[in-house]
């Protein structure tokens, strides 16, 4: 079997490309970076002349809530329209994520008939939304996969935001530490991924780890495998709001110069401070998914 792998030189892709190896298949790794057999940014247009693949992995595309709306939707949308243009003989599995859910209220295990939504507060979920519908409107046969807060080795994204925002010995979170949340190691994801390529299933599939935790725990393992001497300190939703618009405004105004991230979001405010949990029993019975529980062992080397 060749499988073909969108954002190869990225976290999940390359994730997805090392499994494949280990799986026998023939892989061909398309990224912006060096290290992939082919150099391809998506949002430049259809790949020339596409060697023939069995599948695709769609992991390429924007995960940042900060970005430019015209950037996630060229990255997200645009890319995803090129990607399936490029692949268009191929069954495709098309990695989205959980923040198609609506952000602004809880997401309590939820199922995959509850998403998309009409609207979106964020440029983020609206794009990856729109690109869903996309892949489904074009590809009837497509397998979507919606994974939550995805960490492991690798991760650029979620643990580098918690250990950023410890500051004096304090990690300052929203909510009160008891919100559940499904989180999802990139392992579980990647056996998604394989799952999703190689069987004959179509439609749309929450994936995440085992079973929920509560948030304060997830945290408190997290500062300790990385032997952070921190307190988790939770504040309310009505506190934080106003500080993350703030943060976002300051962020603004620094420009260009500033080259990370605010330290809170309006997007991470409305995805911490309430509970976010999956409804996995799709994956489970149609893919035979069967995914281990959280665990952040060996984080001190991610």
């Amino acid at each position: 079997m060749r499988l073909a792998v969108t954002g190869a030189t990225g976290f999940v892709g390359g994730a997805v490309c090392r499994a494949v190896e280990r799986e026998g298949w023939s892989v061909l790794a398309l990224g912006r970076r060096g290290g992939a057999d082919v150099r391809w940014d998506i949002t430049d247009g259809p790949l020339p002349d596409p060697p023939r693949v069995d599948a695709v992995v769609h992991c390429a595309g924007s995960v940042s809530d900060t970005a430019d709306r015209r950037a996630q939707w060229r990255a997200n949308v645009e890319g995803t329209a090129n990607v399936l243009a490029s692949f268009p003989g191929a069954r495709f599995v098309h990695v989205s994520t959980a923040s198609v859910y609506d952000p602004r209220r809880p997401t309590v295990l939820a199922t995959e008939d509850l998403a998309p939504v009409a609207r979106y507060p964020d440029a983020y979920g609206a794009s990856k939304a729109a690109a869903e519908r996309l892949v489904r409107d074009r590809r009837p046969d497509a397998v979507v996969l919606r994974p939550h807060a995805v960490y492991g080795p690798g991760d650029t994204t979620l643990l580098p935001r918690v250990l950023g925002a410890v500051r004096r010995g304090a990690l300052v979170a929203v909510g009160d530490g008891t919100q559940r949340v499904s989180l999802t190691s990139v392992a579980n994801l990647v056996r998604a991924c394989l799952l999703a390529a190689r069987g004959d299933a179509r439609g749309v599939f929450n994936v995440t780890d085992d079973a929920p935790v509560l948030l304060a725990d997830a945290l408190a393992a997290v500062l300790a495998e990385r032997g952070v001497a921190a307190r988790v300190r939770f504040v309310p939703l009505a506190l934080a709001w106003p500080l993350a618009c703030a943060a976002e405004v300051a962020h603004r105004w620094r420009g260009p110069a500033d080259a990370g991230p605010p330290r809170l979001t309006r997007y991470a405010v409305t995805h911490l401070a309430r509970e976010r949990t999956l409804d996995i029993t799709a994956a489970r019975t149609v893919l035979g998914y069967r995914p281990t529980p959280t665990s952040f062992a060996g984080a001190a080397s991610w």
